[in-house]
């Protein structure tokens, strides 16, 4: 059995296995991996782009030369090198908990519980909820679907095709510290600052795979596609203008607009706001189906670019030695 073939049916098997029993409630390696970057940061740490450079080489390194690790220990069992490539892909895969927090939000909306609204927001997303009414909630809730649908699921898949358990293991560790110290805190404004742009260049072609597939996926293909074009490039995140961009025409809803992170106000350009309407409540069903699909379509996308790159490699090899 081929590594493409190898990769295939570990990629397949780690989705199913994140779409049937989502993350573990304790022990998730993404938190074990979260602690033990904590350690080294409280080790590295000086407010100095330069160290915050060596932490990120430390901590990203380290995950991929990980996964190489256990590739050249399972890479004579087809079997065991399918079952480390499931493991991989469930363990950096988290559609099935993003989508379920997020219908969890949309049922305490549908019921008219906004308090209760309020207090699950904090698990998909930074933002400050108390200020926030039901459709403020509820577009949070979608935007957070959008930007997270690349970053915990179509982003992992693209450089798992590329680099193997290498490459989740190495986008996850990525992305992981991005959330842990990317953010402009007074810390972490310097140390933080390799980590951010890694998690910019690694998070590009998982964020345009998944505004085409939502745009292929979406109610109105169209829609997706003018606003993406129209509106990306005024987001403030590279990455996550073109995602929310192609959801919005994708669903027929305005994203973006003012809003608060941790006691700092921002006011993003609105995205579709020509022809989008208001996120209402029932919008969160709708963009967690869109995401549900767009994984599956870029799971497909993937592993076919994977198979047939190497078989384009495997003939072109045979034929200079023929």
């Amino acid at each position: 059995m081929g590594a493409d073939r190898r990769y295939a049916y570990g990629a397949a098997a780690g989705l199913l296995g994140d779409l049937i029993l989502g993350d573990p409630r304790r022990g998730h390696p993404v938190a074990l991996f979260g602690r033990a970057a904590a350690a080294v940061e409280r080790v590295l740490w000086r407010d100095h782009r330069g160290w915050g450079a060596l932490y990120t080489a430390v901590c990203a390194g380290g995950a991929v030369a990980l996964g190489a690790a256990a590739t050249r220990a399972v890479r004579r069992s087809p079997a065991a090198s399918v079952a480390l490539t499931s493991a991989a892909a469930w363990a950096v895969v988290g559609g099935t908990s993003l989508v379920r927090e997020a219908r969890t939000v949309g049922r305490a909306l549908e019921a008219g519980d906004i308090e209760g609204a309020r207090a699950r927001l904090p698990h998909l997303c930074g933002r400050d909820p108390q200020a926030l009414d039901a459709d403020a909630v509820a577009r949070a809730v979608v935007e957070s679907v959008a930007e997270n649908t690349s970053d915990a699921v179509v982003g992992a898949l693209v450089w798992g095709a590329v680099g193997g358990v290498p490459g989740l293991l190495g986008f996850r560790a990525v992305n992981t510290l991005d959330a842990m110290v990317g953010h402009r805190s007074p810390r972490h404004r310097r140390f933080g600052w390799a980590s951010a742009r890694l998690d910019d260049a690694a998070g590009w072609p998982g964020a345009r795979l998944t505004a085409v597939l939502a745009a292929v996926a979406g109610d109105d293909p169209r829609g997706a596609v003018r606003a993406w074009r129209a509106d990306a490039h005024r987001h403030p995140s590279p990455n996550a203008g073109p995602v929310e961009a192609s959801f919005a025409g994708a669903l027929g809803v305005r994203l973006g607009g003012t809003l608060s992170y941790g006691g700092r106000v921002e006011h993003r350009p609105v995205l579709n706001g020509e022809r989008g309407r208001p996120v209402e409540p029932h919008d969160i069903e709708r963009a967690a189906r869109l995401s549900r699909r767009v994984g599956l379509l870029a799971l497909g996308v993937t592993v076919a670019a994977r198979v047939i790159t190497a078989r384009a490699v495997a003939a072109g090899a045979k034929g200079r030695t023929s």
